[in-house]
């Protein structure tokens, strides 16, 4: 697997990274944030979604990361877009 590394929380801290890569070969996102709170977690788990239904499927996970990073995503946008297109 290759990944291509974009960017990490320009906040980060001691023991905080959330962390962005592009799987260019899949045209996939690789996203470490936080684990969610378990509210939010139940809140997403309890979620209608059209066709699909409720809940995580045990293949999936919610993770949260800060809006700051809204630029770093952008780009992973704009990378994984491109691998699409080669």
């Amino acid at each position: 697997m290759t990944l291509r590394f974009i960017g990490i929380d320009p906040n980060t801290g001691t023991g905080e990274s959330p962390t962005v890569w592009v799987d260019e070969n899949k045209g996939e996102f690789v996203i470490q944030g936080w684990k969610p709170d378990p509210d939010t977690e139940a809140h997403c788990a309890a979620f209608e979604l059209p066709g699909h239904g409720a809940g995580i499927p045990d293949h999936e996970q919610v993770v949260r990361i800060p809006a700051r990073m809204v630029s770093i995503l952008r780009e992973a946008c704009d990378v994984a877009e491109r691998a699409q297109l080669r």
